[in-house]
């Protein structure tokens, strides 16, 4: 863009007289910021920066005090181009801060970008950390991270709250005669069809193995209503055709106690009724 103006001032002067060589030369650099203005405009739409804007508007006013003195050269008037030459140093003064904030604009928006790329990376650790990789429930380390607040919860507002506990039948034959394969196969359709009929309000963990543990806000005589439904939707489930003869499930429900503190024992118990429920069962 610059290369026509500084081959006409390294040749034009050879030939022509002084002011016949700067009129011209004016309205190169005018034609030259009139197109950087608009580079710079064109930036604003992209990356929205008030520096870019405040650049680009400058440059266009300095196009434009370019030309006018490319017109007042032709009979050059010294005392009228001082005004000139003061407002374009104001101009150039203002054009030089507007870069500074668009330097500082755009190590702004750069920083913010690497801070939401870090956010998600965050987001998505965490979610490595508390989720379990074949099922997508969570794990026994996010409910250890969770418990203490559900059990503050449920004493400060009386909330019901209660512990099912559910296992896989014949899960252990499976992964000995089809192997594991065909296991993970079934951990993973299991947990699928929990998740998908338990609220998004409750808790749905993978406790170990076969095992499943709900976190669900209720009465305990609603909780095992609500596991007693789970079996029977998972009995008539279209999943169920293509799993292993045999497949099904167990349930053992437990309420939690207000003023509770630890919770081991009554999953214990959830666990023993359900154990109770897979004999009812065979």
């Amino acid at each position: 863009m610059l290369l026509p103006v500084a081959i006409w001032f390294s040749l034009a002067p050879a030939a022509l007289k002084v002011w016949s060589v700067f009129a011209p030369g004016h309205v190169l650099i005018g034609g030259a910021l009139a197109a950087a203005g608009v580079a710079y405009l064109l930036l604003v739409r992209d990356v929205r920066l008030l520096g870019a804007l405040i650049v680009g508007i400058m440059l266009f006013v300095l196009a434009g005090m370019n030309l006018w003195m490319a017109a007042a050269l032709s009979a050059p008037d010294a005392a009228g181009m001082r005004p000139t030459f003061f407002s374009m140093s104001v101009v150039f003064l203002v054009t030089a801060l507007g870069m500074q904030l668009m330097t500082f604009e755009d190590m702004t928006d750069e920083l913010q970008r690497t801070n939401r790329r870090l956010e998600t990376a965050q987001s998505d650790l965490r979610e490595l950390v508390i989720t379990d990789p074949l099922t997508g429930c969570r794990n026994r380390r996010f409910f250890d991270e969770i418990i203490g607040r559900e059990l503050q919860r449920h004493s400060r507002y009386r909330s019901p709250l209660s512990i099912v506990f559910i296992d896989i039948d014949r899960f252990k034959t499976i992964n000995d005669t089809l192997g594991h394969e065909t296991g993970d196969r079934v951990l993973r359709d299991v947990a699928g069809f929990l998740l998908r009929h338990i609220r998004e309000a409750d808790y749905v963990f993978r406790w170990g193995g076969d095992e499943f543990l709900v976190l669900i806000t209720c009465t305990e005589a609603e909780a095992l209503q609500r596991a007693t439904a789970l079996q029977a939707a998972f009995a008539a489930s279209p999943e169920l055709e293509e799993l292993p003869a045999g497949v099904a499930l167990s349930v053992g429900a437990v309420e939690v106690p207000p003023d509770v503190a630890d919770v081991l024992p009554l999953i214990e118990a959830a666990d023993e009724r359900m154990y109770a429920n897979k004999k009812r069962g065979r």
